[in-house]
């Protein structure tokens, strides 16, 4: 088995004001997560605004530095005491996919040239090496190289310019993406193309995901594991299904009471292949 991702007693206080009258905020208190696996997985991490969730995936992206604790990413401390690798290191690694794609692109330049920049600094490509990797990134997510070179941002839908974010992702071959809320800023219609593309990468590709979402529904379709987040603890953690379907704390029945069904109860909808 692999240690996939482990918290160890992961905490991040922000204090605001000044020192006299200041306050403290405890966005993550004590989060422990193990996930071990022979085969790379998906782990979703729900919650409310508010919840921890994305400090979480901020820390974990070491964009964010642990008021104590540390993290572990594939047999790898990345953030916390012990947190060995290079910026380069890391990000071959592990790799972020943005809630905003539209953020992660500056609208006055190509693409495309995000995507190089990519394979050259961080995969350590050389300029035939990098063209070949940009296409294979491409065409993995159902985009054809020729389709967006020299375009710019607003030149895209939302859908699209995600999945070339999904592109840029991949080209260092990371062990592990960190997806915070990807598909909330997309048309509801192509949602399911980019939560598809993630278990495609999963089983085919071999890339596990951490999934932040408050998205219950594609939570429970897409992930091996769910963490349940209130308040910045980790209320529930476990398998999937387990946790979707008879969740134990209070806090996971009420997420789940509050999606809008049919039916009074919440009924997974979704057949899971596996």
């Amino acid at each position: 088995m692999t240690l996939i991702l482990k918290t160890e007693n992961l905490n991040k206080v922000y204090r605001r004001g000044g020192l006299m009258g200041g306050k403290s905020i405890s966005a993550l208190n004590e989060v422990n997560i193990t996930v071990e696996s022979d085969k790379p997985v998906v782990i979703a991490v729900v919650g409310e605004s508010g919840s921890g969730k994305t400090t979480l995936a901020k820390t974990l992206l070491r964009l964010e530095t642990p008021t104590s604790g540390r993290a572990i990413v594939y047999d790898t401390t990345v953030a916390g005491p012990g947190a060995t690798p290079s910026k380069r290191d890391f990000l071959g690694l592990v790799q972020p996919i943005f809630q905003n794609p539209f953020e992660a692109f500056s609208r006055y330049r190509p693409v495309d040239t995000y995507l190089h920049e990519t394979a050259r600094r961080v995969a350590g490509l050389d300029e035939a090496q990098a063209d070949r990797a940009v296409e294979e990134a491409l065409r993995n997510v159902g985009l054809n190289y020729d389709e967006i070179r020299g375009k710019y941002t607003g030149q895209f839908s939302g859908g699209e310019l995600q999945r070339i974010s999904v592109a840029r992702a991949l080209i260092p071959q990371p062990k592990l993406i960190i997806a915070d809320e990807p598909v909330s800023m997309i048309d509801a219609s192509r949602r399911m193309i980019i939560i598809n593309l993630f278990k495609r990468l999963r089983d085919e590709a071999g890339r596990s995901f951490v999934y932040i979402t408050h998205d219950l529904a594609t939570a429970y379709y897409i992930s091996d594991y769910v963490a349940v987040m209130n308040k910045g603890q980790v209320v529930e953690f476990g398998p999937a299904r387990a946790v979707m379907s008879n969740p134990s704390h209070a806090y996971t029945k009420l997420l789940l009471d509050s999606i809008p069904t049919t039916k009074s109860r919440w009924r997974p909808r979704v057949s899971r292949a596996g």
